[in-house]
């Protein structure tokens, strides 16, 4: 297994090209868009937040999702409309809530890994993504949501992430421009942020450098494989071409569904929207009042990252409602008003929204390793850490796809040794 096709031209699309790239495999990268990075991985909410690595499969969840049905401007939003996608998503959902504590603790040390990947490739290829290594306050305004976070802090304590717990006046330190009233934080010095957007664009050029296939524009269709070579048919103007390979890695996105349902797999991804608002600091004053320590406030279920001198992001909220991208007012109003509230000499007159589609597995787990044939793979599923799992996943699959070639040219030389 030599020629390799890797599906999707997103974060995990990308850093798995690089990481299958650097270990000798002939790659080709298949994106319908015109450059990479156009959907999910094009304005999140910009955090390398191992200290998010808390899964959602817990009853609060549940309960919470219940209590804001019908509230417009909920952090937690489910169309009540049935699907059977939904329901059995739900369903799985509900089934892993026995697993919240090991897969809290398993991805806290997956995200914790991510780092030094990251960190080392961005080095080494000279991507410049507006990195701020200041650390991530997680902010609360009562007792009962800073309890709730100290228990959390004990799971993640197990899987190699120490963060603290910081009293009001600490919280004013760590970040001055903070406004409001609180009870207490949790502040993660470990942590970073910066421009999911530049770093995918910058390890894209990175890849095409390293002999990297891209092909951009190219709406795939469908996958096939045979267990010995796979095919990836494309939609190349009025016709289709099919192109073939030695094995492929589905790293599509909410489209990994799809496409593991053509390839005999069930990868049961959910596609849970997400929003954000770029805001514009056009002016000294703003720029002033704008955060440089990132933030999580937990009540609200929103985070930001400072990127660069004259921009601030914005993001969060989930919103189960199917295939569907519209930027809905009624979900952005909240997130300019949050604005206001805590960070009040921040001019909110230029503010870009934007919404994107997280692929959320039941489990809450990326989806990483071998598929039902033997040549094909997935690293997909990776939800609200994408960004901050990608690195670690992406040499994680490279690894299983060079384990499966290698084992595959044993094979082939042990009847010329026999």
């Amino acid at each position: 297994m030599k020629s390799i096709a890797v599906i999707g031209g997103g974060i995990t699309g990308v850093t798995t090209a690089y990481a299958l790239a650097k270990r000798g495999f002939t790659v080709t990268l298949f994106e319908k868009h015109r450059y990479a990075a156009m959907e999910t991985s094009f304005a999140n909410g910009g955090q390398l937040s191992a200290s998010n690595a808390e899964v959602w499969t817990h009853w609060s969840t549940i309960l919470k999702g219940i209590k804001w049905m019908l509230k417009s401007d909920a952090p937690l939003l489910v169309n009540p409309a049935p699907s059977w996608h939904k329901l059995s998503w739900f369903a799985e959902f509900i089934g892993n809530i026995p697993n919240y504590r090991r897969h809290t603790i398993e991805t806290t040390r997956l995200a914790v890994a991510a780092r030094a990947h990251l960190f080392a490739w961005a080095q080494a290829e000279g991507v410049d993504f507006d990195l701020k290594k200041e650390g991530i306050l997680h902010i609360y305004r009562d007792k009962k949501g800073f309890d709730q976070a100290g228990e959390v802090s004990k799971l993640l304590a197990e899987g190699g992430l120490p963060r603290r717990a910081v009293t009001p006046a600490e919280m004013k330190a760590i970040e001055p421009t903070l406004a409001g009233s609180y009870y207490g934080g949790y502040f993660t010095e470990s942590d970073s942020t910066g421009d999911i957007h530049k770093f995918t664009s910058g390890m894209a050029a990175a890849i095409a450098r390293l002999g990297v296939h891209c092909l951009y524009g190219q709406d795939v269709i469908t996958l096939g494989s045979d267990g010995k070579q796979a095919s990836v048919t494309v939609q190349d103007g009025p016709a289709t071409t099919t192109h073939r390979f030695d094995g492929l890695v589905v790293c599509a996105g909410v489209e990994s569904r799809r496409f593991a349902a053509q390839l005999g797999d069930r990868v049961n991804i959910y596609p849970v929207k997400g929003y954000s608002i770029t805001v514009n600091l056009p002016d000294a004053q703003s720029q002033a009042a704008a955060p440089t320590v990132s933030l999580l406030d937990d009540e609200t279920k929103l985070v930001t990252s400072r990127l660069g001198l004259d921009r601030f992001r914005v993001a969060g909220t989930a919103e189960f409602n199917g295939y569907n991208k519209d930027i809905r007012a009624d979900r952005i109003r909240p997130l300019i008003e949050w604005v206001h509230q805590c960070f009040p000499g921040v001019n909110t007159r230029q503010v870009i929204p934007w919404a994107g589609l997280r692929p959320m597995m039941p489990n809450m787990m990326p989806r990483v390793g071998k598929g039902s044939a033997a040549n094909v793979f997935y690293n997909t599923g990776h939800g609200h850490l994408g960004w901050t799992l990608s690195a670690v996943t992406a040499d994680m699959v490279a690894q299983v796809v060079a384990s499966a070639n290698a084992s595959s040219i044993q094979a082939c030389l042990s009847p010329l040794r026999s």
